[in-house]
């Protein structure tokens, strides 16, 4: 299945909403990075298609570069639409089962999606210095893929 993409790629979106799969480390990067390198420019959210518990490699691996996700709280797509509604220009979904719901959310909602394929450090096993490499890789792409797709000045 071909990724989801905007009609016009240079335009860039007022309000980005990243999912993963349990709102916890994908999406969660994401955001913060986002959040970091546009600031108020873009509206930045982050949901999971479950709320999953945070994980300590994600904090360990954002504080590597002076992000704190500390006080995030995971949230399911759906809390995320109770409370806040889902108008979004843009979801990026990062795992096959979040892409997924944002595509059926498109069936009700003026949504955008695209789906960048992003893969789960959490499956990485060794020990704890092999397990956040695993995580600072994905950081890595994330903010490669966030800087090429809403660079500044669009």
């Amino acid at each position: 299945m071909e990724p989801s993409v905007p009609a016009d790629r240079s335009a860039r979106p007022q309000s980005v909403l990243f999912l993963c799969g349990q709102n916890v480390v994908r999406s969660v990067m994401a955001a913060a990075l986002a959040r970091h390198l546009f600031g108020k420019s873009i509206y930045i959210a982050s949901a999971g298609v479950i709320a999953g518990e945070a994980d300590p490699f994600v904090a360990a691996a954002m504080d590597e570069i002076g992000l704190d996700v500390s006080r995030h709280r995971p949230r399911s797509l759906e809390e995320l639409e109770e409370y806040e509604g889902l108008s979004f220009d843009l979801a990026i979904s990062l795992s096959p089962d979040a892409h997924h719901l944002a595509l059926e959310a498109t069936r009700t909602n003026a949504l955008t999606v695209e789906y960048w394929p992003t893969p789960d450090p959490t499956l990485e096993t060794g020990n704890r210095e092999q397990r956040l490499a695993a995580y600072r890789q994905v950081r890595e792409d994330l903010e490669q893929r966030i800087r090429a797709r809403f660079k500044p000045g669009r």
